[in-house]
This record gives structure tokens, sequence and C-alpha cells, in this order.
């Protein structure tokens, strides 16, 4: 079983007709790869903090549907993340917050993680927000000692980083208990460090995406690997990320040997391909994906 752990919110998503519309779609780079992976035909596991508001229940009911087990959701009737996206022409997408007393953002440490568990996957706002992101740091700690794989994807989001050196400090610090390190050309630059020293520092590989320009990946052993993006027509590039997440999970969990990372690769562009056909956060079926 793979665990995803980290925030479920709700994207108010704007629509091109009427102008200023916004539509509520469930999101959060977490909850977007919990979802994509149950999708794949994983055994996936979410770990996080949901409301008992209508948001709260509508992306349960969405993990429900995918096939995801959510023993590890602790509940709290505080309101829903909102995240509002500003689309630009070539579908990329920036976002405000609003998180003031959220529900996600009060998760607590877990005595355990459901039975089974092989891999821990975090990322996103809860890498940021207090007090969760110090609970979900202390579980990739702990998780990571136990053996498990786990994936970060930093995904930043500057409107929510108050102290951006702090952040950066904090994300070195946690690279020691990584085994993959999954990262946009973006988030590259704003943290403004090389694969190489981030390798140096814990992770066995390290995973950029490029747009399109496809995916890259540098291992620890000094391989290095490409793989160009599949061309489609973009709608938004919601959960592109997220899908990549998943695909590189699905794909990894079940690999049982060398990793065949040009095989990997391609699967996860092919994923995100298809995720950015589609308006708003939807990952593709394991049927999908079988061509």
């Amino acid at each position: 079983m793979i665990v995803v752990g980290g925030e479920a919110l709700i994207d108010l998503v704007p629509l091109a007709d009427p102008p200023g519309a916004l539509v509520p779609r469930p999101g959060g780079g977490p909850y977007n790869t919990a979802l994509a992976l149950g999708r794949l035909g994983e055994r996936v596991a979410f770990c996080s903090r949901v409301s008992t508001d209508g948001f709260g229940e509508s992306l349960l009911a969405g993990l429900r549907a995918a096939g995801v087990d959510l023993s590890s959701v602790q509940r709290g009737p505080e309101p829903t993340t909102l995240a509002v996206p500003s689309l630009s022409p070539d579908g990329s997408a920036q976002y405000r917050f609003y998180v003031e007393g959220t529900a996600d953002r009060l998760f607590a440490l877990p005595p355990a993680l459901p039975s089974g568990a092989r891999a821990l996957a975090l990322g996103t706002c809860s890498l940021v927000l207090e007090p969760g992101a110090s609970a979900y740091e202390a579980l990739l700690r702990r998780e990571s000692a136990r053996g498990l794989l786990t994936l970060l994807d930093p995904n930043i989001r500057p409107a929510l980083i108050a102290d951006p050196a702090a952040y950066r400090r904090r994300f070195l610090r946690r690279l020691p208990y990584v085994s993959v390190l999954k990262l946009s050309e973006e988030d590259a630059a704003w943290l403004g460090g090389r694969a190489e020293d981030w390798l140096a520092a814990g992770p066995s590989a390290v995973v950029l995406t490029r747009g399109a320009a496809g995916l890259t990946v540098r291992t620890r052993e000094g391989a290095e690997h490409t793989v160009t993006a599949r061309p489609v027509t973009v709608v938004d590039t919601i959960g592109a990320g997220d899908t990549v997440n998943a695909a590189l999970l699905h794909r990894l969990v079940g690999s049982g040997g060398p990793v065949d990372w040009p095989r990997v690769l391609a699967y996860a562009a092919h994923a995100a391909a298809l995720t950015c056909t589609r308006a708003g956060a939807e990952p593709p079926y394991a049927a999908e994906l079988s061509g």
C-alpha cells in the first residue's frame, strides 16, 4: 500500500464562459496524488485532516469512488481550505489560498500507518502550514526510519511561504529522509539548488518536470534520463504534477528490481499529458494508459 499525506482542498477553477465564474473542484496536491493512484488501481490510503463541512464530504466521496482507504483521515469542524487558480494562456496556474483556521492544517501525527504500507508521499501546502507541517515532517522521519520508500514533492506555493530562507533550510533538513525528490523546474529555481547537491543529501533520485520539454531524472549513481512530453491540446495543467507523483510511485513500488527509469518516466509523461487535456485535476484511469 502507498500512503499519501497532505491537504485536501477545493480549487475554485475559473470558467471561460461566463467570464469570472468559478467552479468548485476537489484538489490539493496530495489529494490529487491519492486520487490518481486509486484510478491507476494501486492500493492507496490518504492520511490527512478533512473538514466535516460539505466540501469535506465531497472530497472524501471522490476518494471513496477511486477506492482510496480513508482509515487514516482525521476529521474536524473547521472549514475546508480554498484555492483560487488563475490560468495563463499556456494553461499553467498560479494560486491564491484561503487557509486561516482550516481543518487540514491541524493534522496530528498518527500513531501508525495502515498495515502493509510500503511507501509514503508528502507535498505542497502541508509542508508549510503549521502545526500540521511539523506533524507531517515527524511522519516522514518516522516512516523513513522504518524503511518505507518516501517521495517528497515541494510543489512550491510562494504565496504561503512567509520566510523563504527558513523554508529553504527546512527543505534541506528533510532530504536525508527522502527516497525520491520530485519537483518542477519552477520549484528548483525558487529553491535555488542543484540536483547533485540534493542527491548528496539523501535521495536516490531527483525527478524534474519540465512542462512541454518532458521529464528528467538524475540518480545518485550518476545516471541521467529524459523523456519528452506527449503532444496534446492543453486545457490546463492543474494536477499534472500530482499525476506524475502517482505514476512514479505506481511503477517504483511494484518494480521489484533495478528501476527502468526511461519506462517509468514515459509512463508518468503519458499520465500527465492526459490530465492536461481535462479541466481541473482529473487524472486518468489505468485502462487509458494501457496502450
